[in-house]
């Protein structure tokens, strides 16, 4: 009975210590996450303060719209790491990207290697107006490469809000899935968090991550998490630390 009146934790308290974070937009000045290095050491210390101790940051690879290149994020990443020193943060930061899966993608990962989070496991993503036409030919070319998709914020594509099937076709075709932990606060709307609650009691969630791009972000680690039930929600988290740097 006392468990109907226990208070609901904020995020940032189920947050363990020496957590890998696998998915945030911390390198200044390459996409639209910190904009300065001012920004950059001011989100970092600010995720380190709720537990974070490694960062795997994945800034975005869009055609048109962020044309970054592997050598361009690897260069900003050494860079940054030199500055977040100079000023006493020293963390294990490495770089990867978020990739939005479109015919560039398939010319990228068919003729060179990706920036993985790990060993082959990579970050992609889809617009958020539609999936590609294309969408199940590029996982199983992807994977047919020698990756392992990891979908960022499934519970973000609205096109699949009316229609879970598509989650079990997603996971079907090989897709491992990425929470973003600020959909559990609602920080996106009452209609993603419900979906990020319906994919987590069903267990179809592998990892999580911040994807934080800016304060407002930090500031929603502050509120209260929306689940009745937290332990699929802890599991997904306890699961980064698969990701851990040597």
């Amino acid at each position: 009975m006392l468990n109907l009146f226990k208070s609901k934790p904020l995020l940032k308290d189920l947050i363990p210590d020496h957590h890998i974070d696998i998915h945030s937009h911390l390198l200044p000045g390459i996409d639209d996450g910190a904009r300065t290095f001012e920004d950059t050491l001011r989100l970092t210390r600010a995720l380190q303060s709720f537990g974070i101790s490694q960062f795997i940051t994945t800034p975005h690879i869009i055609q048109h719209v962020w044309d970054n290149t592997h050598e361009h994020i690897l260069a900003k990443k050494t860079t940054t790491v030199l500055a977040l020193e100079k000023n006493n943060v020293i963390v294990p930061l490495k770089a990867a990207a978020e990739y939005l899966m479109d015919d560039q993608f398939v010319r990228l990962f068919q003729s060179s290697d990706l920036l993985t989070l790990k060993d082959k496991y990579v970050l992609v993503e889809m617009s958020y107006i539609n999936a590609p036409i294309q969408l199940y030919s590029i996982l199983f070319d992807l994977q047919v490469a020698g990756y392992i998709p990891v979908l960022a914020h499934p519970e973000r594509y609205l096109f699949y809000h009316n229609n879970f099937n598509e989650y079990l076709k997603l996971k079907r075709a090989g897709c491992l899935f990425q929470l973003n932990l600020l959909s559990v606060v609602g920080y996106y709307g009452a209609a993603i968090t419900k979906t990020a609650t319906e994919l987590l009691q069903k267990g179809m969630y592998t990892y999580v991550g911040s994807d934080v791009h800016h304060d407002n972000h930090i500031a929603a680690f502050e509120q209260k998490v929306r689940l009745k039930d937290l332990k699929p929600l802890e599991e997904a988290i306890a699961n980064n630390e698969f990701f851990k740097l040597e």
